[in-house]
């Protein structure tokens, strides 16, 4: 019975073999791709000095979804913005309550992951941007500048460079 248990779990590892090629976007929307997380990045950057705030790295991965995948549900504005602040609170809050400890860092990216699932808001993003948020003793005003300033800049700058191409519809939905 355990034996049997294990060898189903193990056997969940092999995956299965891929029934669709690997295929690359066309060359239109390559350009468009850089050009989105080129200027996402350095809107970004250009906040995070004028203001004197650390740059979140999580904007990185966030550049990757909303410029290089913008079809995907965890790229749309909803997920983005919410999943960002989300994060953020729950980050700022778990470093408030607890402190930087060993297994705070943990606590505060698994709560927003949690919160973010349950509330539809997924943006894998989020969870690097809970942990910064433990790991540099943000404060409250953390979640506005830089995360929700950022996050809506991302979205707004995926608006306006995702439609340059006839290949994409940015977003998909809103809520």
């Amino acid at each position: 019975m355990i034996l049997e248990l294990l060898i189903r779990y193990i056997s969940k590892m092999k995956g299965y073999k891929r029934t669709t090629p690997l295929e690359s976007p066309p060359p239109l929307d390559i350009i468009v791709t850089w050009l989105g997380a080129f200027a996402g990045i350095i809107a970004i950057v250009l906040l995070c000095h004028k203001f004197d705030l650390p740059i979140v790295a999580s904007f990185g991965a966030s550049a990757v979804l909303i410029y290089g995948v913008p079809d995907a549900p965890l790229s749309q504005p909803r997920n983005v913005i919410l999943g960002h602040i989300i994060s953020a609170s729950i980050g700022v809050a778990t470093y408030m309550l607890f402190g930087l400890t060993w297994w705070s860092p943990a606590l505060g990216t698994a709560l927003a992951l949690v919160a973010i699932m349950l509330t539809k808001t997924t943006h894998p993003p989020g969870g690097a941007t809970a942990l910064f948020a433990v790991l540099s003793k943000a404060q409250p005003s953390y979640i506005l500048n830089p995360i929700a300033v950022g996050a809506v800049t991302m979205v707004l700058i995926g608006l306006l460079v995702n439609n340059l191409s006839p290949n994409r519809h940015y977003p998909r939905y809103w809520f």
